[in-house]
């Protein structure tokens, strides 16, 4: 799998909604993992052979999409992560602690 460097924007001082998170998302997935049309919900390591390497990788683009670092507690919440559906809910609730996420 490639390195998932980058995410295709930066959140500055807009505020981002739920569906611009999935978008961005699944945007990396299927620019930096190669994975085209994610399920959401599917498991990432059984159905598209996501391993830690790719786990930190995409830490690390969360942290450029959200344009702020993430705190060791915050990763540490990431560990049990297996969908893109739980990928989106963390990056929201990091999210909404920081106030940039959109009133729904």
């Amino acid at each position: 799998m490639l390195k998932a460097t980058k995410l295709i924007k930066k959140v500055k001082s807009e505020n981002m909604t739920r569906q611009e998170i999935e978008r961005e998302v699944k945007n990396v997935f299927q620019r930096e993992f190669e994975i085209e049309n994610p399920i959401m919900d599917a498991d990432l390591r059984e159905t598209y052979e996501f391993d830690s390497i790719d786990a930190i990788e995409l830490l690390l683009a969360i942290e450029n999409f959200l344009g702020t670092e993430i705190s060791q507690e915050e990763k540490k919440q990431a560990i049990n992560i297996r969908t893109i559906n739980q990928i989106c809910d963390y990056i929201e609730k990091i999210a909404k602690k920081r106030n940039l996420l959109s009133p729904a």
